[in-house]
């Protein structure tokens, strides 16, 4: 009962966010206060901004259980390095995440976030959308009942 208390202490009072520009790709963190957080991408991930959007996750669901929404609609292509890193990021903090929903924009990022899921050993927890609707209904959810 104890950690449930600490955990409530530490979530953010009210939304925050980090964005992060670049030439090839745009991201976009935005954390709710009700344990949900959801990382935008889009462009081509290419690796520009170095682990700086994992830090800012990092430093964020640090001892709280979070469900992680990832909308990747508007990613046009993502580096083979890029994603072991973020598959290599999700599988070190499967502890800290809930669930984890992903939109997927093209059949190429829908494959890529399939091996993500398998690297990182999240198949029980993640979910893969083709349809912006079935994302954006679940998201609502989460953002409703958390």
């Amino acid at each position: 009962m104890h950690s449930v208390l600490l955990k409530a202490s530490i979530m953010p009072a009210e939304s925050r966010e980090r964005r992060y520009k670049g030439v090839h790709c745009h991201v976009h963190v935005k954390q709710f206060p009700n344990r949900v957080t959801l990382l935008e991408i889009s462009g081509t991930d290419v690796g520009e901004f170095g682990d700086a959007p994992m830090r800012t996750l990092d430093e964020w669901i640090a001892g709280i259980a979070v469900d992680l929404f990832i909308d990747a609609r508007e990613v046009r292509g993502a580096s083979i390095d890029v994603s072991k890193e973020w598959a290599a990021w999700l599988n070190a903090r499967r502890g800290d995440l809930t669930s984890v929903t992903m939109l997927a924009g093209s059949r190429f990022i829908q494959i890529t976030a399939e091996f993500v899921r398998r690297f990182a050993g999240l198949e029980g927890i993640m979910r893969i959308c083709t349809e912006p609707s079935a994302f954006e209904s679940a998201l609502s959810e989460a953002l409703r009942w958390k």
